[in-house]
């Protein structure tokens, strides 16, 4: 592996991750398309209970990342574990098990227009849980809007919704199955900086109520901040630097001043 791994100066101690189970684990994971390589021989460990950012320039290969994951694109060689699970191997009826376990919080939320923001949240339950009692549906829909504050829009169409908004909505109509990992992809894109402030709140909020590990995609180095406990830097294929956000933040690499040399805490 040819990740760098800054040295943290005002931690005592390092993490210890040795007794931590292991979420995600992909190794030597390599993708093209055409002559193009996207992902050039990446390392990536998730552990239990952690948030982990992929922070990257559009285009380098982030989305892709967590697309193999969840076998939505094949890897041309590597191997991608998830849950226990060895994604390349599973039959389509396994590959759909690990999904009802994975959130996927899309960029552009993904949200039915057609549809108002409680019959977008049932629709999971019925296709995935087999619940069809209204008292039932009712009962999920509403807990799950409760915890992204958003309860009074269930009687409302997409279209009626802030872009934040929106994003909040496809965050719940995750967490109604109840995922043990959550991907977040590109969560603050399009976003002010207020909103996005809040977001980054909710992916922390919703780690602490649902317990759950996540990934985070992003180049949005606020919410890096905010939500990471340790940050994959991504370029030119290869998870090139890995720490904390201080601990990347110490390091003078070119590659990195792009993103903290704006920063203002």
């Amino acid at each position: 592996m040819d990740t760098q791994v800054a040295q943290n100066k005002t931690r005592e101690t390092p993490v210890d991750q040795s007794n931590r189970k292991k979420v995600v684990e992909i190794r030597d994971l390599h993708i093209g398309f055409g002559d193009r390589k996207v992902l050039d021989g990446i390392n990536l460990d998730l552990y239990d209970g952690e948030n982990l950012v992929i922070l990257g320039r559009s285009g380098s290969g982030k989305s892709v990342l967590i697309k193999c994951m969840v076998g939505l694109l094949k890897p041309d060689s590597g191997s991608v574990k998830v849950l226990g699970y060895d994604v390349a191997s599973l039959s389509p009826k396994d590959l759909n098990e690990l999904r009802k376990q994975v959130g996927f919080s899309f960029q552009l939320s993904a949200l039915y227009d057609s549809m108002t923001v409680r019959e977008n949240l049932e629709f999971p339950i019925r296709r995935n849980l087999g619940v069809d009692k209204k008292e039932e549906l009712d009962k999920m829909t509403k807990k799950a809007l409760e915890d992204v504050d958003l309860i009074h829009t269930i009687d409302q169409k997409p279209v009626e919704l802030s872009g934040g908004m929106k994003k909040r909505v496809g965050i719940a109509r995750t967490l109604i199955l109840q995922p043990k990992l959550m991907l977040y992809d590109e969560p603050t894109a399009g976003l002010d900086p207020v909103t996005s402030m809040e977001l980054n709140q909710l992916i922390m909020e919703v780690r602490k109520i649902y317990k759950t590990s996540s990934i985070i995609i992003t180049h949005d180095i606020s919410c890096a901040r905010q939500t990471a406990d340790r940050i994959i830097a991504l370029f030119d294929g290869k998870n090139k630097f890995e720490g904390t956000f201080a601990e990347l933040k110490a390091i003078e690499a070119p590659e990195l001043r792009g993103f903290f040399d704006y920063f203002n805490e």
